[in-house]
Parts: structure tokens; sequence; C-alpha cells
């Protein structure tokens, strides 16, 4: 019996010019392009919707300049900087994710996995707890995500750096600071401990552009400095000794992917709190979409968080209105059954094996 083999279709075209040539992946842009469209909805509705509803063309008329000042207030005041932190909390979060899952080569890892988040996390409820001015909770947040993954980086190195000790460190330091949270959780005011709480799952309530600005500033920094790790970030996504016959400099090359990792979930979480499982599923849903790994799938990586955590937010809007609810009670509604989902596949048994 004969079979016909068919020629696989064309997923890629070659831009060529007179100094620049680059293949260009169609389903990688099928999928950006999806995900943009789906963001400006989201976006959309997230300014148009809300206990005071305001009509989509009275939102066009008030972002161009032609819009009352109650809608001006409403929306370039209190909605517009809410969208815009869910979208850039949400980019950083899922290139974080990516970058630390490719690192130690682990599908389940995550900022969370190596103490960053436990870190902010502490450093935040401390603030809130001990009467600091509230002014400094996103830069108290900002210092411990990354003094957390310092001391981790530091604690995990004996004359180079691996990806398994640096887990297991993290592990045991996020452990750590969420016995410390726990304990000024308990021993704080009450009123604190609420406002703490709110914080601690992750919420975009009350975000102005205060917070927005920073961690635009943070994106504009660490955004071109991954890209310029991808290569390095690509050959360690293999093993260490198929990255150095790349010629890659694997601990500095390490080094530099933590750095990056770790700032882009600091930002993250000094913007909004420590919204829960963007940094794992996001690259998850990517990788999926695009039938992609590694450092090309990094912009559908960002898009995809980015546009997860706008969803989710107008979700936690609308659920139960007129109560606001945490955005990070969403995301743990969406991401929990799909990491048990991964921990099913990862311990299911191999047929024929």
């Amino acid at each position: 019996m004969t079979r016909t083999l068919r020629r696989p279709t064309a997923r890629r075209v070659a831009l060529r010019t007179a100094r620049f040539s680059r293949l260009l992946d169609l389903r990688l842009v099928a999928v950006c392009a999806g995900a943009l469209v789906v963001g400006l909805i989201a976006a959309a509705l997230s300014v148009s919707v809300g206990e005071f509803p305001i009509p989509l063309p009275d939102v066009g008329a008030t972002l161009v300049g032609s819009g009352t000042r109650s809608d001006e207030f409403i929306i370039v005041g209190l909605r517009l900087p809410r969208a815009l932190v869910g979208l850039g909390c949400g980019m950083a979060l899922g290139v974080s994710g990516l970058i630390f899952q490719t690192l130690v080569r682990n599908p389940l890892a995550a900022p969370d996995i190596i103490g960053v988040t436990g870190g902010a996390s502490l450093t935040g409820v401390a603030i809130l707890i001990l009467g600091a001015p509230p002014a400094l909770l996103p830069v108290g947040a900002f210092v411990g995500a990354i003094a957390s993954a310092t001391l981790v980086y530091a604690l995990a190195w004996r004359g180079g750096l691996s990806p398994y000790r640096l887990v297991l460190i993290g592990i045991a330091l996020a452990a750590a600071a969420g016995a410390g949270t726990s304990y000024l959780l308990v021993v704080g005011d009450l009123i604190d401990v609420q406002r703490a709480a709110v914080w601690l799952v992750g919420s975009l309530n009350g975000v102005t552009w205060a917070e927005f600005w920073p961690l635009v500033v943070g994106l504009v920094l660490l955004f071109p400095a991954t890209a310029g790790l991808a290569r390095a970030l690509d050959a360690l996504s293999l093993s260490e000794e198929s990255a150095l016959a790349l010629g890659v400099r694997v601990q500095r090359a390490r080094l530099g992917l933590v750095i990056v990792g770790a700032a882009l979930a600091a930002f993250a979480v000094a913007a909004s709190g420590p919204i829960g499982f963007v940094a794992f599923i996001a690259p998850h849903i990517a990788r999926r979409l695009t039938g992609l790994t590694g450092a090309a799938v990094l912009p559908a990586t960002a898009l995809v968080g980015g546009v997860l955590v706008m969803v989710c937010d107008l979700v936690a809007r609308v659920a139960l209105a007129p109560i606001e609810l945490p955005v990070g009670v969403v995301t743990a509604v969406v991401g929990a059954p799909f990491f048990l989902y991964l921990l099913y596949r990862a311990n299911r048994p191999i047929r024929g094996g």
C-alpha cells in the first residue's frame, strides 16, 4: 500500500532587503495580531463599563480630547491607567515566567519559585502593617523582589550556577518569606491587615498613572535586554553542553537572565501586587498557540500575558458588580486548574514505555 506524501504548507516567509534578511513565522504573526485585537477590545470595554457606564463613542471622543469633564475624569483619570497597568504587568510577568521556565528547563517554574514574589510580598506587607507611608509600597516591593533574587543567586552560587540548586534555594527562601508575611498579618492592625490581604492577592483597584510610568520605564529597559539575551536563552533551553558548544558564556548568560527575569517580576509586583499564575500560564498558552519554543515565543508570551491580565481584571470588575474582586482571584481560578492539568500530564505514564 502506497502513501501519498503531502508537502507541508509553508508557515514562514523571508523578509529581505539590501542589508537585512529574516524569516517571519506566519503563525506567530497571526497569534500576535489576534492578541492585539483581543487586547484592544478588552481595553475598550475596560474603560467603558463600570458603575458609571460610558458608551464607546463617548470613550473615543474623550480620548481625542472632545469628551466632557466627568467622562475625562472617569476614563483618563481612573480607568485608562488601570487597563494600561494591567497590560504592562501581564507582559512583564509573562516574559519573566518564560525566562525562568526556559532557564531551569521546567514547565512548572515561575518567579515565585526563586522567591522573587515572596520577597516583594514580605516588604510590601511590612510597609502596610508597620505604618510606613503608602507611597513607599511600590518601591519597597521592588527592593524586596530584587533583594530576594540577589540572595537566592548568592546562596546558589558554588563556582557556577546550577538550575536545580537555584530552584531549591528559591523554594526555601520563598517559604521563609511566606512565614514572615504571615507573622506580620497576625500581629498587624485589622484595617492594615485587610489592605495587605487585598494587595497580596494582586489587585488593580485604585492604580493610577503613578504606578504606570515606573512600569513603563522598566519595560522599556528590560524588554530590549531580554531580546539581547534571546540567543543565550535558546541555547540554555537545550543543555549546558550545547550552550557551551554554541559559544555561549553560560554563567554570565544565566546571571543576566536571572537579573532580567527577576526585575520584570519586581516591576510588575511593585505596580499591582503579586498577581498569581500569570507568569506560569502565559508562556504555556503562547507556546500552544504558536507551536514555537524558546526565545521565538517571547513576543507572543508578552502579549498573551498582557491580554490575560486585562481580561481577568474586566471579569473581576463585572462578575459581582458593584463589588470589584482583586484580579488575582480570577487569575487563580483560571490558573489553578491549568496547573493541575499540567501536573496530571507530567505524571501520566507513557504508553508502550
